[in-house]
């Protein structure tokens, strides 16, 4: 998350490190996908003493401070769009996210639609209602000492997003494939600990982050390209570990554990835990805490003892920390019995009378059961082709559509997409390989008809041809 802050000083810094960082991302923006990009746990940004990408209006000195409870591909103008929005402080322009023009830049009309939403400060959405239980709890274990903060603004430098995390210059998640880039220097945020960096420089030492995260996604049931992340920080004196009979790592891992075994009781009851050993580049050791939870091991967060080069270059030389950071949605899914992510973002009143502020784990009353209809697309891919850039030109094409139909079906944005999936791949004895995908339409208001999904197809395998240089088969 981005925070921001004015002054002549602050914009060339900025603008220093944007072009430093153009020089070596030129080559990430093309790096093909590869196996995992998972960039787990999340470290926290800043809110005062920030700076901002320059092309941001500064309309205050990030005014909300800490919240206490409260590829281009397929890019077609789209005028119900909000043209300008303002988060902590932050003036941001349609123009400023969504360029044409720029060949660096790859956000398209959908992702900057969600830009201000902000679901997690929604006090009866489940993702609000999950963050206000997750501050119940640092509330009532840790009175006054965690600082939270849940308006930040989520456009943030690549030095944010990636270099002050020690995210590895050649990682996959910096490539253009997997991140929304709006020019070589500036990204939305991958992960909130984006913030964390500038929040220990202007001196917090207990702090959670809650807010939205983009990154370019497959199509199915459980991923989405914008979601919820919240991040907790604790740093630690040495008089505070040296009374105790442990080194600092020791005492700070022990020290997390212990707060996250409770805050895990606290969302699901007396259930079985453990703790695996796992890696993330910001944290050493690192751990992911499970659960035993409906008959089956369930991941919760992403957590580690803070890799001391962050708190040395961050005014912490002495000190010793520990983060964690955890995924709204995943939670969220599960203590609602909520199917589909999609489901998080429909405004239908069937869906949000069922939940109201302070109801954790109201179970969601499904209401509509329509079919889903199937078509499949099959192509030659060229050398450039990514699943990511597919998924971005089906959500455009069913994006246009809700931006088209009567007012009661807008929410189509959110169902009409079910599913894109990898059904058959070979290639052939010239080389050439092909791929068919199978998709998935489904309405939760109405049937579709068979006009409809069939121009929908005719639209996809239009663009995907011309976009993505394939060759339909």
């Amino acid at each position: 998350m981005l925070i921001s802050r004015g002054g002549t000083c602050a914009r060339a810094l900025l603008l220093l490190s944007t072009r430093m960082a153009a020089s070596s991302i030129s080559s990430n923006l093309i790096a093909p996908a590869s196996a995992s990009r998972r960039i787990h746990g999340s470290k926290p940004f800043s809110t005062q003493l920030l700076s901002y990408p320059p092309f941001l209006s500064r309309a205050s000195l990030f005014s909300s401070h800490a919240s206490v409870h409260s590829n281009k591909v397929h890019k077609k103008s789209n005028s119900r769009v909000a043209a300008l929005l303002e988060i902590g402080g932050v003036k941001i322009a349609k123009d400023d996210v969504v360029r044409e023009s720029d060949p660096t830049n790859n956000v398209p009309d959908s992702i900057f639609s969600k830009i201000g939403l902000q679901l997690h400060r929604r006090d009866n959405h489940p993702i609000g209602i999950l963050k206000n239980a997750i501050y119940e709890y640092f509330d009532t274990s840790y009175s006054s000492m965690f600082v939270k903060f849940d308006d930040l603004c989520p456009i943030v430098s690549v030095q944010q997003n990636f270099d002050e995390v020690l995210v590895p210059a050649d990682h996959v998640s910096r490539s253009y494939n997997d991140t929304y880039y709006v020019d070589a220097g500036t990204v939305l945020r991958c992960h909130t600990s984006a913030h964390q960096a500038e929040l220990l420089r202007a001196g917090h030492s207990h702090f959670l982050v809650t807010g939205d995260v983009y990154r370019r996604d497959s199509i199915d049931s459980t991923h989405y390209p914008v979601f919820h992340q919240m991040e907790g920080v604790r740093v630690f004196s040495p008089d505070e570990w040296e009374v105790s009979s442990t080194d600092a790592t020791s005492y700070a891992a022990t020290n997390l554990k212990k707060c996250l075994e409770g805050l895990a009781r606290h969302l699901f009851g007396a259930v079985e835990m453990r703790w695996v050993d796992t890696y993330f580049p910001f944290t050493n050791p690192s751990f992911e805490l499970e659960i035993y939870f409906q008959e089956k091991w369930m991941e919760v967060l992403g957590c580690g003892v803070t890799e001391q080069e962050i708190l040395n270059r961050n005014g912490r030389k002495d000190s010793v920390a520990w983060a964690f950071g955890l995924g709204l949605e995943r939670l969220a899914m599960v203590l609602f019995d909520i199917p589909d992510i999609r489901l998080f973002w429909s405004t239908d009143q069937r869906l949000t009378s069922q939940f109201s502020a302070g109801k954790l784990g109201v179970k969601f009353k499904p209401f509509s059961k329509f079919p889903p209809c199937y078509k499949d697309i099959s192509f030659w891919i060229s050398d450039s082709f990514t699943e990511n850039n597919l998924c971005e030109v089906v959500r455009g094409i069913a994006g246009d559509l809700v931006e088209e139909v009567a007012i009661l079906q807008r929410r189509l944005i959110i169902y009409f997409l079910w599913q894109v999936k990898l059904i058959d791949n070979f290639t052939n004895k010239k080389g050439m390989t092909s791929h068919c995908y199978r998709i998935a339409f489904r309405s939760m208001e109405r049937s579709l008809t068979d006009e409809e999904i069939n121009q929908l197809q005719w639209s996809i395998r239009e663009t995907v041809q011309t976009k993505l240089h394939v060759t339909l088969r």
